[in-house]
């Protein structure tokens, strides 16, 4: 079992940054790949950003409708049991809840039903 507990969200203006962190406790935190999605209001979950075991890989939410390759960035520290999602030339359309979420694969999961933990979420909200 892992927990998970998101904190870093706030009220930020447009061209802003944030930095979200995940800090995790339970079983081993290394053995994980670490995912964060975020949800808005009437939306779908989505894929934001994902991390491999040990950080080896990354991978981005880069679709038309949805992308933040080149402004968001995630990493762990897996000696302090915590990923980060550095948010930079955030825009009101980043307005969301970010949920951190961890699963059993070793490799990036893009996929909400392949993960086997979440935290409860940090609101985002970037004003225009």
């Amino acid at each position: 079992q892992v927990q998970l507990v998101e904190s870093g969200g706030g009220l930020v203006q447009a061209g802003g940054s944030l930095r979200l962190s995940c800090a995790a406790s339970g079983r081993t935190f290394s053995n994980y790949a670490m995912g964060w999605f975020r949800q808005a209001p009437g939306k779908e979950r989505e894929f934001v950003a994902a991390i491999s075991w040990f950080g080896g890989r990354t991978n981005y939410a880069n679709s038309v409708a949805n992308s933040v390759k080149g402004r968001f960035t995630i990493s762990r520290d897996d000696a302090k049991k915590t990923v980060y999602l550095q948010m930079n030339s955030l825009k009101p359309e980043d307005t969301a809840v970010y949920y951190c979420a961890a699963t059993e694969s070793a490799s990036i999961v893009v996929v909400t039903t392949r993960y086997h933990f979440w935290g409860q979420g940090t609101q985002v909200t970037v004003s225009s």
